[in-house]
């Protein structure tokens, strides 16, 4: 059995399950999910080109998971939830989280090369990804939607994006969890904020960026880096490329002077339009860089 911290994707590659069109394979994303689900094995799931239109689940019984899809322009998971829509199944509000379009409620969960989309629109909070398992790692992979884009919900896990997109307006990072960000493009479709941590005091980190490039859709006026939706929230940008229009105060306090006392966000290296210090917030961290990635993912190494 491997160990936690030993975990590959590679090591996924004995079984494999086929997402497509052809005789044979399975004509839904969570039909192949069930299937490796109820198999009890590690897996991998190729995902053909196309538009994958529903809910997926990877629940917290299945074993350690790997999507491949066929490049991230062409493999898409699409759907359009949104947390005021009533479930037919309740008869109440779906909720932010019920929202989502892929819930990701194991460990040892691998993506690359495809999209995960909440095209709802700019309704309000409409998820496209809800991270609750830990050790889950993304390659190659576009994350799309506005509010509320992409969830990392529980405290004390571990995710990690290498060469990903997501894009949002408001909040569109979120969540109580570790995560590494590297080479990844934060594309801001609408004002709003990037990011919106709830890190607990006890974790040392939240969100982390580095080498990551930021942008705006045309119009957009500004854009903060982050806000902490709970009072300790912390993230950090660290070499990263500013061409958004990022707004000369950097952050916002959420409305709470509390949270200024508290809440962890630091900027390190950056360059381009949206870099500048002057005129930061007089309580953003200015101390020692965060951890490197070993450090900061405790020796766990997904991609290698």
């Amino acid at each position: 059995m491997l160990s936690s911290l030993a975990f590959s994707p590679a090591a996924m590659a004995d079984r494999v399950l086929e997402v497509g069109h052809d005789s044979g394979a399975f004509a839904s994303v969570q039909a192949a999910v069930d299937a490796a689900t109820a198999g009890g094995e590690a897996a991998t799931i190729r995902i053909a080109a196309g538009t994958w239109r529903g809910v997926v689940d990877v629940p917290p019984d299945a074993p350690a998971l790997r999507f491949i899809g066929a490049g991230a322009t062409q493999t898409r998971i699409v759907h359009d939830h949104y947390a005021s829509r009533i479930d037919p199944r309740s008869g109440q509000p779906f909720g932010t989280y019920g929202s989502a379009t892929m819930f990701v409620r194991a460990d040892d969960f691998h993506a690359e090369r495809l999209t995960i989309a909440n095209d709802a629109g700019p309704v309000g909070q409409a998820v496209a990804l809800v991270v609750d398992g830990t050790r889950a790692s993304f390659r190659d992979v576009h994350l799309l939607g506005h509010q509320d884009t992409l969830y990392l919900r529980k405290a004390g896990t571990l995710a990690w994006f290498r060469d990903c997109r997501v894009e949002g307006t408001v909040d569109y990072i979120f969540g109580a969890a570790t995560a590494l960000f590297e080479r990844c493009a934060l594309h801001s479709v609408g004002d709003g904020y990037i990011t919106a941590p709830s890190t607990p005091p006890e974790q040392a980190y939240g969100f982390v960026f580095r080498d990551c490039t930021l942008t705006a859709a045309s119009g957009v006026a500004g854009v903060y880096l982050g806000r902490p939706w709970r009072p300790h929230g912390a993230a950090y940008f660290v070499g990263c490329r500013f061409d958004a229009p990022v707004l000369a105060e950097g952050w916002h306090d959420w409305g709470k002077p509390g949270n200024r006392q508290t809440a962890r966000f630091a900027e390190f290296g950056n360059s381009g339009r949206g870099s500048a210090l002057d005129g930061r917030v007089s309580w953003r961290l200015d101390d020692s860089a965060p951890p490197d990635a070993v450090t900061l993912m405790q020796d766990w190494k997904p991609f290698e």
